[in-house]
């Protein structure tokens, strides 16, 4: 009986450390089924494919095909990145961000700022142009025809797959303040935001305001319970990667926090670099890759205005799997000069199916020289390391 009541009395000691261990027995099992394609022998490719800035959309159709933005142009694989096709052009005014909205298999490529799209129903075959009507938020912010919303250097959005809001788009961007100057004296009056649309793209509402002021070029994912996780970028102080959540689709951004493992940007400047952000499709976890530099050569301007883009290299990526908690694993893609990126994943049941890849600007003597994309799996990230030990609590 002795021993009964000396259980018993341990057990709300025990009960965290019981459900931690349970956790990671289920996100075990959940990476060594329904993950198993990321978990094959290691792989990593790196390709170059354009040149000159522009690191910023990759998208994997649902057919498998992975589609690589430039500016107005991209190029497409159906290899599974083994292979690239040539460049091909979306039309002379595209750009902003790529959103793959996955109830209809539409590519559309949002410019936000302007107040059109350009749509492809083929899979990137056909591009056809529609304009678009953006509400403004609260603040009267992020219409064209009010304070634009820019989503051009963003992760690009995601079709909600969870919740209420299932089938909802959503877009991450910026509102750049009152004149739309990115000079020092109005960063604090940026912020980040998101918009939504759930019509297939025809009408979007601009959110609340990312409750981080000075914040721009972000990414968001979509948690298997529903909420969505905001990375942010911000501009005026030597901090680390800022993050947020949203309970109801991306309508509201609350309690933000800034992340003690991931940087922002090279450290030691106030500027930050844009980073990627995406969590991969593996059913009973939530497993998230973020990409950013990681290095300690920043310095900063020394003048106002002053170039602030001083050590940014050593592009590297991270894994998450607790949903954002903990950043247990990382790994260096391109030790050399290296810059904005964004990420994209493949497809199950086709040649993409365990790829990650990762969109990167990058160069031999300055990281603006031309764009490459990564592709690697969970394997090559974990570089040798039991999947057990990273998910022990």
């Amino acid at each position: 009986m002795k021993h009964a009541v000396l259980v018993l009395s341990l057990i709300p000691w025990l009960a965290p450390a019981l459900a931690a261990a349970s956790g990671s027995s289920a996100i075990d099992h959940a990476l060594r089924t329904s993950g198993k394609p990321f978990l094959g022998e290691p792989t990593f490719v790196v390709q170059s494919l354009f040149t000159g800035r522009g690191g910023r959309d990759i998208v994997t159709a649902r057919d498998g095909r992975v589609f690589a933005f430039h500016n107005h142009t991209f190029r497409e694989s159906d290899d599974g990145g083994a292979t690239w096709g040539p460049v091909r052009d979306v039309g002379p005014d595209a750009g902003g961000k790529i959103v793959l909205d996955e109830t209809n298999g539409d590519l559309l490529f949002v410019r936000a700022d302007k107040g059109f799209l350009w749509r492809s129903r083929d899979d990137g075959r056909t591009w056809t142009r529609a304009p678009i009507r953006i509400s403004p938020n609260r603040f009267k912010h992020g219409s064209p025809d009010t304070v634009p919303f820019a989503v051009g250097a963003f992760q690009p959005g995601v079709t909600l797959q969870f919740g209420r809001h299932k089938g909802r788009l959503l877009v991450p961007g910026r509102v750049f303040g009152p004149t739309g100057s990115n000079d020092v004296e109005w960063r604090p009056y940026h912020y980040n935001a998101a918009m939504y649309s759930d019509d297939h793209g025809a009408t979007w509402q601009v959110s609340a305001p990312f409750p981080i002021l000075g914040s721009g070029e972000g990414a968001l994912a979509e948690l298997s319970d529903g909420r969505i996780l905001y990375s942010s970028r911000e501009h005026m102080g030597k901090n680390n990667r800022f993050f947020g959540w949203s309970y109801d689709g991306g309508e509201l951004w609350l309690d933000p926090w800034e992340s003690d493992t991931l940087p922002d940007g090279a450290r030691g400047t106030s500027y930050g670099c844009m980073g990627g952000l995406i969590r991969l499709p593996i059913e009973g976890a939530d497993v998230l890759i973020y990409s950013n530099l990681d290095t300690v050569a920043g310095k900063m301007p020394d003048k106002v205005g002053g170039s602030t883009s001083n050590g940014r290299e050593n592009i590297t990526v991270w894994a998450s799997f607790d949903g954002g908690k903990t950043w247990p694993v990382k790994r260096a893609v391109y030790a050399g000069p290296s810059a904005y990126s964004n990420l994209g994943v493949g497809r199950h049941g086709t040649p993409s199916a365990g790829k990650i890849f990762l969109h990167f600007e990058a160069g031999e003597k300055h990281c603006y020289e031309g764009v490459r994309v990564a592709s690697f799996n969970l394997s090559w990230l974990l570089n040798g390391r039991d999947l057990r030990s990273v998910l022990a609590p």
